[in-house]
């Protein structure tokens, strides 16, 4: 038997592959507060923020995709790990993925912490970069 809060990701994995916003937004508490730890000049609280980035995501990657990697629920809590793919407007190619760190109460996500970020394909390797963040 699922928890009612794998029913909630669900819903909300569902919603963004089909692009509905509304029910997208059903999944939301209207006080719903949204932090991204690696950017805190992100944070916002409140439903209509929700509605603003994904009105704009729709709109510029027209073809946008999730695609749900892993989800572990303990208690009220769930992460979840996303793949996001498509083609922006202007051709360029989203791929970003991350996990989520979500807080489900009432069947709707109360709070998030996103750590998502654009894959970067090429670059560095590890031992290049574990030198440039500790030495």
């Amino acid at each position: 038997m699922k928890s009612s809060q794998s029913i909630v990701v669900e819903r909300l994995h569902q919603a963004l592959n089909e692009h509905n916003l509304e029910t997208l937004l059903a999944c939301f508490a209207p006080s719903f507060q949204g932090e991204q730890p690696l950017h805190p000049a992100r944070a916002f609280e409140g439903i209509e923020q929700v509605r603003k980035n994904w009105s704009i995501i729709f709109q510029d990657v027209p073809d946008f995709h999730a695609e749900l990697l892993r989800l572990t629920v303990a208690g009220d809590t769930a992460w979840i790990e996303w793949h996001y793919f498509g083609t922006r407007g202007n051709g360029i190619q989203l791929d970003m993925r991350g996990v989520s760190i979500v807080g489900i109460e009432a069947d709707r996500i109360k709070w998030a912490r996103l750590y998502m970020e654009p894959v970067q394909a090429v670059g560095e390797g590890i031992d290049t970069a574990v030198k440039s963040l500790f030495q």
